[in-house]
């Protein structure tokens, strides 16, 4: 029975009562506007007597009706149920009866389209006394604001977590959940993210209660991988939270799969590999060859050039060509190397995977037992056909050995490298999967900041509070993008990239190269002799040892001739790195002879002279064993630093199908200083003959300035000896009138020297050495390392001027038969002497006197050309103006140059230098005149000699008195190839003075040439002659 407010009680036949049972009765048989008046004026009978719940109760009916009312004649009273709601809730206190007018007026208003009004109606209405009602209300306002006609989505989403947060509070967990996780969907990627956070968080924890762990962990992973922006203390809660969670999902299923763990972050481009073992340091004086390890940065210019160094010797030990099946030798993998090709892998030698771990949060993360995870297919490759292939996982240790990292800590927002080792110990096929640890939190690892966890500390160095969970991560790397064809241009398609599938081939030998002695600063030129130690650490035995380099003039192994049994190194330090002869004091200044052929040197096989063989004994490095050889080093020409890199090949003497060679890679860091530059040339002689009466005598200037500023603590120079090496000319002796034996060039110095040059006698196939000795030790010239190093260098002067020959090589058809003639007229002014100098120099350090020893190689090509033992560099001009041409083609040298011509003969006077005469007696003065011809040419030569040429200039008639030449004035002469003539002429005079007596002219051609060119005199002082009277 009803109470209202005031204890006002109706009896059953009151008329107020009447009228509202009536107003029921045609509501029931909806009759609405009848229902609508009955309520009305019950309503007014209520409220005059203050029945204030029976007043509401009709309020809210006759809203009811009006809305039902068809045709609608008068608007839905919305103020009606207002004041009902208001009425019970406020004077009634009656909260059942509020909630039911609140949810009728809502689907009302909702009916009618009124979103707002309804959702402000039902907000109204929510308390604090019930969580479900509240809950209720908030779901439904939250409904409304996503259905008006433009959506209010933010303000649905709001609503749904508040609802969702008194759902929870009422204990109505799948409610709550259901909540977020329709508000989750709008949040979700719209960069709220501690609003996500908080939801996510939630949704973790209602499915967690409700045993949804698959959910939880994703919720909870969501807040851990994303950039969290929440402080440190609220994401170690979040990371437990988390663990603990995760912790019971892998619970329900211990026998499943590794499950994939969302921390640390892996960069897995960044990801590298790195085939075999790690370097090993310098030990003492041993400094072991650089190769390549993972500290080092990758350069792709020095990689290039690695691999065209590579490509030279196999090509050299192909008779010239590459193989189809060639794959150069990559020790590191990164993004940047060519990965396309599976990578091989040596069995036994292991194989490291460089991981980047990041750590997004603000804690630190402590990973344990932290190794590799891969797949392995057994495959003997030297079998005819395969058997069957088991697929492995990560137990089988017997076939891959796994290192792991015991503890690995990353600090917070830290990125970092873990270096992960596996040992292959069967050969086949690997496929390294990814990574697989546990993840845990570690506390107090703070104070632990800095400390490599790569040493590998001990257990229990950090806190771990217990929770740790175990899981996976795969290394999963995009190939590069594809951009050859038309089609791959339009679509985006990516290569493989297969840095973590080696194949593992079989045993193969591993070279270390120890350097001894390896100087860090040379002199320019300067001869250092080192050694190196070639140690074969594998179990098979290694042979054809070569070793390549860009730069093959810097050092050297010692030729053929060497003795192959150095001395050890600490024997030989204090000796020349030449080999000498104490010399016998009477032949100083003239030559001592030796030969050497350029075979023994490896020069001109027609092999490439970048690739050198290394001697081995026996030519195979045996297991274990090591072998010290002797190694000349020569310092570059150029001053300033030089990077020199040696590329070292091996094979093993079982042929592989996979492997077939391993190269070492080394390089070598040289400082150079200056020391000397030379400057020489050659010039004919005036004496046409020598002692045994042969023609073709030389004159080579040779000009040796100290360059070398005195940083370096160099004290002086010392000349010791110049050495000449040719196929066709030697030196014979020195010029110089000097009487001291040693020339010492102190800093800014310069000495000049003569030397007399003549042919040789031998054959041409073998190169002459003459040495002359300016101390009291000849250093054998033809012997290594002086002839290796002149060699080398005369190697590299011929891959220049092979260059240069193919470029010319268009023209040089034309006019074969011209140029033959041409060719042999330039060969007289041409000559292919080669000046060594070497020197000593006494160098000052730490209070100790130090002699070092060093040479210099000119090459003298033209007569009367100077030659320098390091080209000039040319000063460029700040600007130039730009000029507009159009490249002629050069035209083919027709003829020869009139200075080409003038070689072609050599003539000299021959007469006394005054001639005494009685003109009382006789009047005219005859004098005898031997003129001395010389064919410097390989041909048959034509002479003419005219001798009615008169000076006709006045000047010369003044200084020189006018004479004549006396019976036949021209002569016709053939001179054999290298032939010297002398003719017999004689000058007569009519008084006395000073004569010249130059005056015939030579006029020479070739045999079945037409024109003559006429022989400017080499001498170009006057033959003056003197004539007395008595």
């Amino acid at each position: 029975e009803l109470k209202n407010t005031s204890g006002l009680l109706y009896p059953p036949e009151a008329p107020e009562l009447q009228i509202r049972k009536m107003a029921d009765l045609c509501f029931l048989v909806q009759h609405y506007e009848l229902a609508y008046s009955c309520y009305h004026t019950a309503k007014k009978d209520f409220l005059n007597d203050q029945a204030m719940l029976y007043a509401a109760g009709a309020l809210e009916m006759a809203a009811v009706s009006a809305f039902l009312q068809p045709g609608a004649p008068r608007p839905y009273p919305a103020h009606y149920m207002e004041t009902a709601i208001q009425t019970y809730r406020d004077i009634c206190k009656n909260m059942v009866l509020a909630e039911r007018c609140v949810l009728l007026s809502a689907e009302i208003l909702k009916s009618q389209s009124k979103y707002s009004e309804a959702a402000a109606l039902l907000i109204r209405l929510t308390s604090e006394d019930s969580d479900l009602r509240s809950a209720l209300l908030l779901e439904q306002a939250a409904h409304c604001f996503i259905n008006m006609k433009s959506p209010m989505v933010r303000k649905f989403a709001f609503h749904m977590i508040l609802a969702g947060h008194r759902f929870s509070k009422a204990g109505q967990k799948k409610h709550a959940l259901r909540c977020y996780c329709q508000a989750m969907q709008v949040y979700k990627g719209k960069g709220w993210s501690l609003a996500e956070d908080h939801i996510n968080f939630t949704i973790g924890r209602q499915s967690f209660t409700l045993r949804q762990l698959d959910n939880a962990v994703s919720a909870f992973r969501h807040i851990l991988i994303n950039d969290s922006k929440q402080p440190p203390a609220q994401q170690g809660a979040f990371l437990r939270e988390y663990l603990y969670v995760y912790k019971n999902a892998t619970q329900l299923s211990p026998d499943g799969p590794l499950p994939q763990l969302p921390l640390p972050y892996i960069n897995s481009s960044a990801t590298r590999v790195f085939f075999g073992h790690d370097r090993r340091p310098a030990e003492g004086e041993k400094q072991a060859a650089t190769h390549i390890s993972l500290d080092q940065e990758y350069d792709s210019e020095s990689s290039q050039q690695w691999k065209e160094l590579e490509e030279q010797v196999v090509s050299v030990i192909n008779k010239g060509i590459i193989p189809s099946n060639f794959q150069p030798a990559q020790f590191c993998l990164n993004r940047y190397s060519d990965n396309s090709r599976f990578p091989l892998a040596v069995i036994e030698e292991p194989i490291t995977v460089e991981v980047s771990f990041r750590n997004p949060l603000k804690v630190p993360l402590l990973l344990t037992d932290l190794s590799l995870l891969w797949k392995f297919q057994p495959k003997d490759f030297n079998a005819k056909h395969d058997g069957e292939t088991k697929e492995l996982g990560t137990c089988d240790d017997d076939m891959i050995g796994t290192e792991a990292i015991a503890e690995f800590l990353i600090n917070s927002e830290e990125t970092k490298v873990a270096r992960l080792k596996l040992f292959p110990h069967q050969t086949g096929e690997l496929h390294i999967l990814g990574v697989v640890y546990n993840l845990g939190t570690a506390q107090g690892a703070v104070t632990l900041d800095g400390i490599d966890p790569s040493i590998g500390l001990q257990t229990g160095k950090f806190v771990s509070n217990g929770l740790s969970v175990r899981g996976r991560q795969d290394l999963e790397i995009q190939g590069p993008r594809l951009n050859n064809t038309k089609e791959e241009k339009t679509s985006i398609k990516y290569g493989p990239d297969r840095r973590l599938d080696p194949i593992i081939t079989e045993e193969m030998p591993l070279l270390e190269v120890f350097f001894i002695n390896f100087p860090t600063g040379l002199l320019c030129g300067e001869i250092r002799k080192a050694y190196v130690e070639f140690v074969n650490v594998s179990k098979c035995p290694l042979t054809a040892l070569k070793v390549v380099s860009k730069h093959p003039e810097f050092f050297t192994f010692g030729g053929n001739t060497a003795v192959l049994t150095p001395l050890s190194p600490s024997a030989s330090e204090n000796c020349s790195a030449y080999k000498t002869v104490v010399t016998d004091p009477t032949s100083v200044r003239t030559a001592l002879l030796s030969s050497a052929s350029s075979v023994d040197f490896g020069v001109g096989t027609g092999g490439q002279p970048e690739v050198i063989h290394v001697p081995l004994p026996d030519a195979v490095l045996l297991p274990g064993a090591s072998v010290q050889l002797p190694m000349w080093l020569r310092g570059p020409d150029e001053e300033g630093v030089h990077e020199i890199n040696f590329l070292f090949y091996y094979e093993s003497i079982k042929r592989h199908s996979k492997m077939c060679h391993r190269v070492l890679r080394h390089t070598a860091v040289i400082c150079t200083s200056r020391s000397l530059h030379i400057r020489a040339t050659i010039c004919r002689s005036n004496a046409l003959e020598d002692e045994e009466g042969r023609g073709d005598n030389m004159l080579v200037f040779v000009d040796v300035e100290n360059i070398n500023t005195s940083e370096t603590g160099v004290k002086e120079f010392h000349i010791v000896q110049v050495s000449s090496n040719s196929k066709h000319w030697k030196l014979q002796k020195s010029v110089n009138v000097s009487e001291d034996k040693d020339t010492k060039l102190a800093s800014r110095e310069r000495a000049k020297l003569c030397f007399k040059a003549v042919r040789c006698k031998n054959s041409e196939e073998n190169y002459t050495f003459a040495d002359i000795v300016f101390g009291n030790e000849q250093i054998i010239s033809s012997a290594s390392p002086c002839a290796d190093f002149f060699f080398q260098s005369l190697s590299s002067e011929f891959k220049r001027a092979h260059v240069q020959s193919h470029t010319h090589a268009s023209q040089r058809a034309v006019k074969q038969s011209f140029d033959e003639t041409v060719r042999l007229i330039q060969r007289c002014s041409e000559v292919d002497l080669n000046i060594v100098v070497l020197w000593k120099a006494y160098v000052v350090e730490d209070n100790k006197q130090l002699i070092l020893e060093g040479q210099h190689h000119v090459a003298l090509n033209t007569v009367g050309k100077e030659a320098f033992s390091f080209p000039q560099k040319q000063e460029l001009p700040e600007m130039v103006l730009l000029k507009f041409f159009r490249p002629e083609s050069t035209p083919v040298p027709a003829r020869p140059t009139p200075e080409q011509l003038s070689n072609l003969i050599k003539t000299s006077l021959h007469y006394p230098e005054s001639f005494n005469h009685s003109f009382h007696q006789k009047s005219l003065c005859l004098v005898p005149v031997t003129l001395l011809l010389s064919n410097c040419s390989q041909a048959v030569v034509d002479v003419m000699i005219d001798l009615r040429h008169k000076t006709t200039s006045p000047e010369a008639l003044e200084i020189h008195g006018s004479f004549t030449w006396l019976g036949q004035t021209q002569y016709k002469l053939q001179l054999k190839s290298q032939e010297v003539y002398s003719l017999q002429l004689k000058a007569c005079f009519v008084h006395t003075g000073v004569y010249n007596l130059g005056t015939p002219r030579v006029f020479a051609k070739l045999v079945d040439q037409v024109t003559l060119f006429e022989t400017s005199q080499q001498n170009s002082m006057p033959a003056l002659i003197i004539i007395n009277n008595i």
